[in-house]
Order: structure tokens, then sequence, then C-alpha cells
């Protein structure tokens, strides 16, 4: 089955120098397992291909349902040096719940 992180999670994001900073938190407690599995370093850095530069390191945080992800060389060298549209990283979390992952069938949302 397929589904989109947004129809499970909502999400914030924002910059550390040229690093974007993206956390997904589960909209139920439920969800967060599936984020767990799913929602996997390689699976960012294959969905941001091109827009980062770096590495992608995760972080869990089980007790808030949520991962973060800090996504390396993604700002065009930051805020106050970069020429790119989002110098920040504000979309860097509304890109990502547009992820669809494929899940196992015998999960119900």
């Amino acid at each position: 089955m397929r589904i989109r992180l947004l129809d499970i999670c909502h999400g914030r994001s924002g910059d550390k120098g040229d690093t974007a900073n993206v956390g997904i938190i589960a909209r139920k407690e439920a969800y967060y397992p599936i984020l767990e599995k799913y929602v996997t370093v390689d699976v960012v850095q294959k969905h941001f291909a091109g827009a980062v530069k770096g590495k992608v390191e995760r972080f869990e945080l089980p007790n808030l349902w949520a991962l973060n992800f800090l996504l390396h060389h993604a700002l065009g060298g930051g805020g106050t040096k970069s020429l790119m549209n989002d110098a920040q990283g504000k979309t860097f979390a509304a890109a990502l719940l547009k992820l669809e992952i494929d899940v196992d069938e015998e999960i119900t949302l």
C-alpha cells in the first residue's frame, strides 16, 4: 500500500547555517512506528537528490513520535551567503511531506 507522509504526520523545518533541519511528527502514536520503519536516511536522501549535496542524518524522538533530519549542504551556504529562494530551509518539511512510501498491507490508517 502507498501512503503520503502528509496523511500520517506534520512537519516543520528551518536552518542552521548550510544545514536544513526537518522534523516530522506522527499525528497519532500508532503512526510513529511507520515513520521509524519506512522513513530512512536512504529514502530521504533519494527524495532530496540534487537539492542536498551532503549527508543526511536521522534522529529518533519516540517520546514526541517524531523524527528529525539534518540535511547537510542543502542551503547554498546558508541564509547570509546563499542566493537560493529558500536559504533558511522553510520549505523542506512541506517537500518531505509530499513523499509517498510503500508500507505493509496490514497497516491501517
